[in-house]
């Protein structure tokens, strides 16, 4: 089902922090036994954040293949894998979780069927043969209300901080006594500081038969997200047949963008699989 892919891993922009680390890491990795492709693009955040990310891609695609699950029922083999390899982070001292964590997209292609395994605000997207774009995951945030219903019931809060020009930061989670630790999403890896206000590491599972019209597919984190539509990526995707040019096409109008608006770049890892 799939033809080709790609990816690339870019390290952002701080002029402030000269030493500045890739807290990005990805997955590419097909299963020899059952020609199963898996694709993960992780999102690390806070001090540790490279650990965190880097502590689930070197370890999830040989758990997953190894799975009882796999490939029967991916959805199932990648939750339990999440959950096992957050409980072996958490618990390793060499790594400070309170305050650092990761996002994960995560999907498997086994013949024509695609699982998407999602936490937090990185994305998949395909470009369907009738035209659309199709977001295939939920971006997880703190004002989606269900998502704030439950940070409110676990007792935190959720508001975006105004900058001094006036102008609303994104919304985002703290504790219910103290303004920490601000977290951006509403479901992550890690973050232990953020989990006792409600922030989730549970994943949500999306399915989708793939067809043989559908084009190709674009896993990202929210580097690439922030300043550019699903709509642009789908048209800078199909203008290309190589995923290596798409992907470099791609990382670099998303560097444009970010130093256009905000004088820094996100870290921005980008995945692309032609079908």
């Amino acid at each position: 089902m799939v033809k080709k892919y790609s990816g690339v891993s870019k390290k952002g922009y701080a002029p402030y922090n000269p030493r500045k680390q890739n807290q990005d890491s990805m997955c590419i990795e097909e299963d020899p036994k059952t020609g199963g492709l898996f694709l993960a693009t992780l999102d690390g955040h806070g001090e540790a954040g490279d650990h965190v990310s880097q502590h689930f891609t070197k370890r999830l695609p040989e758990r997953l293949f190894a799975h009882k699950c796999w490939p029967d029922n991916p959805g199932k083999a990648m939750t339990e894998i999440l959950a096992q390899l957050e409980d072996m982070v958490i618990k390793d001292p060499s790594i400070d979780t309170e305050f650092s964590g990761t996002t994960a997209v995560l999907a498997t292609i086994v013949g024509d069927v695609l699982t998407v395994c999602n936490v937090g605000d990185s994305r998949i997207i395909c470009q369907c043969g009738d035209g659309k774009v199709e977001s295939v995951s939920k971006d997880h945030k703190p004002d989606d209300p269900p998502e704030k219903a439950r940070i409110i019931r676990a007792g935190g809060r959720v508001f975006a901080v105004q900058y001094d020009d006036g102008v609303d930061g994104p919304a985002r989670v703290w504790l219910g006594h103290m303004d920490i630790p601000g977290l951006a999403m509403s479901r992550s890896l890690g973050d232990t500081i953020a989990h006792t206000a409600g922030v989730s590491s549970e994943p949500e599972i999306f399915t989708r038969k793939l067809l043989k019209t559908d084009k190709f597919l674009v896993l990202a984190t929210d580097g690439l997200w922030e300043f550019i539509t699903n709509e642009e990526v789908a048209k800078m995707t199909g203008a290309c047949t190589d995923p290596d040019k798409a992907c470099s096409i791609m990382a670099s109008e998303a560097h444009k963008r970010w130093m256009k608006e905000e004088g820094v770049v996100d870290d921005t890892t980008i995945i692309v699989a032609y079908l």
